[in-house]
């Protein structure tokens, strides 16, 4: 497996002063081709050139605080393409008999941000990616945000590197088991409905969403806060502002459950809404 980074892709990621900082895990040092190596072997994927990967994992803050490297951005908006198609060929292939709608559904929930980070954290994506010191200490590590943009460079590093054939293998891998669990539901695949109901039946109230939003105009990201009754109950953050809310509305649709079970000996799941247990699903911009 060729994980020794090389003098020339590993040497340029270095801080002004010269000297590498190890990437910390819990209380482990390890050192940058350590890393590298454990994230291949979680990918099942080898690299012929350790730099590619790494450039994969370039976030902008860390490019920037080194002097202007090159970032993963390229090679994030092209695994968002190589992930959309290899996910919209499985389900129509897998599910020859649901209609375009449900489709739609699934796919949008299996490649929000937030299961994307989902993903990233079972690989230890987190653990590689390179940050600068500022989004390092805000807890960047475990960012949706970060996480989903990363796993997407990295599946388009995969791509440039070894190929569609490949690149369509690991996105099967990492999301064959998602996909059937989000396909083979028959319920919505809707929180914000779901919390709706639940609140209008429950409180006699409607949820409120607070949205906020940052980044270049090309690049958003939006985080939604939800009050019901003027407490508020849950947040998520998104690439769109209906995917936050999903996210925001799962939070306070569990919380809401969970408090409701409690109150009432476990009896609320008889007349549950539609919404239990499902995936968020994002609806675009």
């Amino acid at each position: 497996m060729s994980v020794a980074a090389s003098d020339g892709g590993a040497a340029d990621r270095r801080n002004r002063d010269g000297e590498h900082h190890p990437r910390k895990l819990g209380r482990v040092h390890e050192s940058a081709a350590d890393v590298l190596g454990r994230l291949q072997e979680a990918l099942g994927v080898d690299f012929t050139d350790a730099g590619a990967l790494e450039l994969a994992l370039t976030h902008r803050s860390y490019a920037f605080e080194a002097g202007g490297l090159p970032t993963n951005e390229r090679l994030e908006f092209l695994g968002d393409a190589v992930l959309g198609v290899v996910v919209t060929d499985f389900i129509f292939r897998r599910y020859p008999e649901e209609p375009e709608g449900r489709l739609a559904k699934v796919r949008a929930a299996a490649v929000n941000a937030h299961s994307l980070a989902e993903v990233a954290r079972s690989l230890g994506l987190g653990d590689a990616v390179l940050l600068g010191r500022g989004e390092e200490q805000s807890g960047g590590r475990d960012k949706d945000s970060i996480l989903a943009d990363t796993l997407e460079a990295v599946l388009g590093s995969v791509y440039v590197e070894r190929g569609m054939d490949v690149a369509a293998g690991l996105v099967r891998r990492l999301f064959a088991d998602l996909l059937d669990e989000l396909a083979t539901r028959r319920e919505s695949l809707d929180y914000k409905t779901s919390l709706q109901e639940l609140t209008a039946a429950r409180l006699s109230t409607l949820p409120i969403y607070h949205l906020t939003e940052q980044g270049p105009d090309h690049e958003k990201w939006f985080t939604a806060t939800v009050e019901v009754a003027a407490e508020p109950l849950g947040s998520g953050e998104g690439r769109s502002k209906k995917e936050a809310e999903q996210v925001a509305a799962r939070t306070a649709y569990q919380v809401l459950l969970a408090r409701a079970g409690h109150a009432q000996g476990g009896e609320m799941g008889a007349d549950e809404p539609s919404g239990t247990r499902e995936a968020v699903v994002s609806e675009g911009e």
